[in-house]
């Protein structure tokens, strides 16, 4: 295969945002606003997806549906979904500035995967305006990938479509989509990087797919760890994932492994 050129980053939950729990909150509150109170589950199923067509979805879902159309009388709209998106917004912005942290190992094994001369893209499913909330105190921090490109840079068509991703490739100068590997934690990410033809990674540790803060995460015992990894190794792999990786700071060795055509 081609040696790898190019790494595509997800954001909240894969570089930054132990656990994704930014958006969670926020999502949360704007249902309940609206007397709908979805379950964690619910509102993480659809994460990596545009903020409005995470919405769309929760509300497509059998059971938020059906409270919709009990407490409304009828089934929801468009201009429902809008409603709701308007208090999301600026929920989630109340609280963007807190979630830039990059996740432990994320510096280092971004640092070592710049030394193979492999560059960094990242798409989101934040909008722009978040993301220069987000983008800045990330850097601040540390990290700052060579491309960012969210769902209105390719017209709104954001995961699971692979825009996003061809265009970092666009503007990274990047030949082949053999040549890069797409990382994420959410099933959108995984569908994003086969969408795009290319090799993709979930990460397990910090993730949406995993859902927890970095306490709870520390205080898992060794069954509960073992089953939590399975299930959301499971759930990876469901969603279309090559590899997944327990840790990200495991990156650099799949690659030294992929690009010496090694078997994995």
């Amino acid at each position: 295969m081609s040696k790898i050129k190019t790494l595509i980053l997800d954001w909240a939950g894969t570089a930054i945002d132990f656990g994704c729990f930014a958006p969670v909150d926020a999502f949360a509150a704007a249902f309940e606003t609206f007397g709908i109170v979805p379950t964690i589950r619910e509102t993480r199923a659809p994460m990596g997806l545009a903020k409005r067509a995470h919405i769309a979805k929760m509300l497509d879902g059998e059971r938020l549906s059906a409270l919709w159309r009990k407490k409304y009388g009828t089934a929801h709209t468009a201009e429902d979904i809008d409603k709701i998106y308007a208090r999301f917004e600026p929920a989630l912005f109340a609280v963007l500035n807190k979630y830039a942290e990059p996740l432990p190992g994320v510096l280092e094994t971004v640092r070592e995967i710049r030394s193979l001369g492999i560059s960094i893209g990242s798409t989101t499913g934040y909008t722009r305006a978040m993301m220069n909330v987000v983008a800045p105190l990330a850097a601040q921090n540390g990290y700052a990938p060579d491309c960012l490109v969210c769902p209105e840079d390719v017209g709104g068509l954001g995961r699971p479509y692979p825009y996003m991703l061809w265009r970092n490739l666009e503007k990274l100068g990047t030949l082949s989509i053999c040549e890069v590997i797409k990382v994420g934690d959410t099933a959108a990410d995984m569908e994003e990087g086969k969408n795009a033809g290319c090799l993709c990674v979930g990460v397990i540790k910090g993730s949406c797919m995993l859902g927890l803060d970095d306490d709870k995460f520390a205080r898992l015992s060794e069954a509960e760890r073992i089953d939590k990894f399975s299930e959301a190794e499971r759930r990876y792999t469901d969603a279309g994932a090559d590899f997944v990786l327990h840790d990200i700071t495991e990156l650099p060795n799949l690659i030294h492994q992929l690009n010496d055509g090694r078997t994995i």
